[in-house]
């Protein structure tokens, strides 16, 4: 096996904290440039979703394959080429002069997201080969991940401010760039274990998921019961299933479903994939609201997440030590709590509602989503072999993709809709015209709340009132999803905590794996 130097093991360290960094910053830093974008670009909410959606769907379903290509053809030349396609995205997206191309963009850089992501802990277990210095550096390459997903909000909303919404991509330009300069010099390149490229399993969930949030978001727009809804629904509703049975057939899939016998891991995974839901779905509409509804620049709109920022900071580390002392099921069941508190909380504040008010509902959210990441990592290091922990990181994080991706969509799809049902009973009350309505609905639904400035005052209060009543019950549903979510991780971390306690005498085999 190859030797490292202390020194080369630092460069190999900084060049996989740097490109994790900025992929975990992409997936935020975008939405505080969401207003501006909509307004620049004349695209509405259901655009803008896909703004986001673009990024995270490529990511998610394409993670495990880029995991299965570096095991193939090199875990360096992949990582590299996946840093080359984000950063070359970044550019792209950049210089989108209309909607269509910037979708575009964001799922070449999720493509090149899903390529470098699997890579990089593949690479930092075979440079750190003792095992205290490789829980450092984990632990390290897990923080800069975490930082880049919590500053993500500070950070954009004064980019946007000071140098326009393409300021937001132009950042990583540079980053990738140094990344790959940096990464051809230090990063070496060993062999993996051969595997086949499991292509049914990849079309299936690429065709399942790519079907269901489709629908989710272009539902409200189109009506439920559009024939190109329904028939993506139902074509999710048959890739899907199909996806679970041909990965539990094959023999070596991309997905080891049998990973999810242990009761621990399941509840890592349930707890990974509704943080997720819940605060993605938060982080997508509050710049909305802040920026188009109560008039905030996109610099006080980011400055706002500071509280949460700082809070993430703070819980993440104390999270950790609270795993390794008590195990993970306190704080992964109270970060769940908490961030349900949040979300209901926060449906309690309107247009009119004061800063102080609600700080407390972000300080909230804060702790909780700290408290969650470490445990969920600690739990998979700890419960998997070395042989399969690549595989398990990859299935966590695509998990934690697809539960931001069915976050954004599904409570965007409820937003939508108690948005056009109250805005229609609004506009029926003022009397508009059956075509004046439609003009007013497409500007909402299709060229953002944020363009409605010009309607009449009346009009224009209706609209901000519709938006509000939507954004209320997506976060009550929110908040119900992550409250299931919390009682049903404490079921299954107790019933495993239970068959992990050993007789009198007999060393306890809590962090043996439990699955074959």
């Amino acid at each position: 096996m190859e030797e490292f130097t202390s020194g080369r093991k630092r460069l190999v360290l900084a060049a996989l904290c740097a490109t994790m960094f900025m992929a975990m910053l992409d997936n935020v830093i975008v939405n505080n440039a969401l207003p501006r974008i909509g307004q620049q670009l004349h695209a509405g909410v259901s655009g803008l979703q896909w703004v986001v959606e673009g990024y995270s769907l490529v990511y998610a379903a394409l993670l495990l394959t880029g995991g299965t290509l570096g095991d193939r053809y090199g875990r360096k030349r992949i990582f590299l080429i996946g840093l080359a396609l984000f950063t070359a995205g970044s550019a792209a997206a950049a210089l989108s002069g209309s909607i269509g191309p910037l979708i575009a963009a964001r799922m070449l850089q999720g493509l090149g997201a899903a390529l470098l992501t699997p890579g990089s802990l593949s690479i930092l277990r075979h440079v750190f080969t003792d095992e205290k210095e490789r829980a450092r550096a984990v632990g390290l390459w897990s923080g800069v991940s975490a930082l880049g997903l919590a500053i993500g909000p500070v950070l954009g909303g004064p980019m946007v401010d000071a140098f326009g919404w393409a300021s937001v991509f132009w950042i990583n330009v540079p980053i990738g760039a140094a990344g790959l300069l940096l990464g051809v010099r230090a990063l070496p390149e060993f062999a993996g274990r051969a595997r086949r490229v499991d292509l049914p399993g990849q079309l299936l969930s690429v065709l399942g998921f790519g079907a269901l949030v489709y629908a989710l978001i272009e539902g409200p727009a189109r009506s439920w019961t559009d024939t190109r809804v329904l028939a993506l629904a139902a074509a999710a509703a048959v890739a899907l299933p199909a996806f679970v049975a041909v990965e539990l057939r094959t023999t070596d899939p991309m997905l080891d479903l049998h990973l999810f016998r242990d009761p621990v891991l399941g509840g890592a995974a349930v707890s990974g994939f509704m943080i997720s839901f819940g605060m993605f779905g938060a982080s997508f509409f509050l710049p909305l609201l802040m920026q188009d509804v109560m008039g905030w620049t996109p610099s006080s709109a980011g400055l706002a997440g500071l509280p949460m920022t700082a809070m993430i900071v703070v819980a993440a580390p104390l999270s950790g030590i609270l795993t390794t002392r008590c195990g993970p099921r306190i704080p992964l069941v109270t970060g769940l709590t908490l961030c349900a508190v949040a979300l209901g909380g926060l449906s309690l504040y309107g247009g009119h509602a004061r800063y102080p008010e609600y700080l407390w509902v972000l300080l909230a959210m804060g702790i909780g989503m700290g408290m969650t990441f470490t445990p969920v990592s600690v739990t998979v290091m700890k419960r998997v072999p070395l042989a399969q922990a690549g595989m398990a990181s990859a299935t966590l994080n695509m998990l934690r993709e697809i539960g931001g991706v069915v976050g954004v969509a599904a409570l965007g799809a409820v937003l939508t809709s108690r948005l056009a049902a109250t805005l229609d009973r609004s506009l029926d009350r003022l009397d508009v015209s059956p075509g004046t309505r439609r003009g007013i609905a497409d500007s909402v639904a299709g060229a953002g709340a944020g363009r409605t400035q010009a309607l009449p005052a009346p009009v224009h209060d209706a609209v901000n009132t519709a938006f509000i009543e939507g954004l209320h019950l997506a976060l009550r549903c929110g908040g119900a999803a992550m409250a299931t979510a919390a009682v049903i991780v404490a079921v299954l971390l107790r019933s495993a905590s239970g068959r992990a306690t050993a007789p009198a005498g007999e060393p306890a085999q809590q962090d043996e794996p439990a699955y074959p």
